[in-house]
């Protein structure tokens, strides 16, 4: 189920601004909003996030975040 505006509506600059927002609150409802509220907000992630990957499936990849250009720092 859907919750708010459809991600595969939103333009790409909404889908930014969502994006950062709910990672910016991620820690917050996870220490101290109920069940249903991390639940809802999981849940909204999931689906920007997904609409984000299909949009862009050949992101740039930092190498530093690879595993391996991790062993290097």
């Amino acid at each position: 189920m859907t919750m708010g505006i459809d991600p595969k509506a939103l333009p790409e600059e909404d889908l930014l601004r969502e994006l950062r927002h709910l990672h910016a609150t991620r820690t917050e409802a996870l220490m101290h909003g109920p069940d249903e509220a991390l639940a809802t907000h999981t849940s909204r992630t999931n689906e920007l996030e997904s609409e984000y990957l299909r949009r862009h499936p050949e992101r740039d990849i930092d190498p530093g975040r690879l595993r391996e250009g991790a062993r290097m720092r």
